[in-house]
């Protein structure tokens, strides 16, 4: 783990204890987690770095609605901008003991990577991004 990352989880610490029962990233029909992205990443039409929030509602994808959202994170404050949606692909996978962000290459751009699929610890399901996602 980097310095900026420890850094990182040291100060979401308080935002983790205040704003999950549990400390859990779950309550009901939703799921969170926060991550570092060491890299730039593209997610739907923005590239992002540094600190984000996952955020998946089962309920909302019951629905057919987007079922996922991506926020910036300020660690001061807690969540921010949100800077994608989409209905997730839901695919089996073996359970994950941390929160798993799965990308590829940015061949496109020539630098950083894509966003491709994300996974909550604890879960068989891994969620699939698909190749169109709102942009806000």
């Amino acid at each position: 783990m980097t310095s900026r990352a420890r850094t990182f989880a040291l100060l979401c610490g308080s935002f983790f204890a205040l704003a999950a029962a549990g400390g859990d990233g779950r309550s009901g029909d939703r799921q969170w987690a926060l991550t570092y992205l060491d890299q730039p990443t593209l997610i739907g039409a923005t590239i992002v770095q540094g600190p984000v929030m996952f955020v998946h509602d089962h309920a909302r994808m019951q629905r057919g609605e987007p079922c996922t959202s991506v926020r910036l994170f300020d660690p001061g404050r807690g969540p921010a901008e949100e800077i994608a949606s989409f209905h997730c692909v839901p695919a089996p996978r073996a359970i994950v003991h941390h929160f798993t962000v799965r990308t590829r290459p940015n061949v496109e751009l020539g630098f950083g990577c894509v966003l491709t699929e994300y996974q909550f610890a604890g879960d068989r399901e891994a969620h699939g991004v698909p190749f169109a996602v709102n942009v806000h």
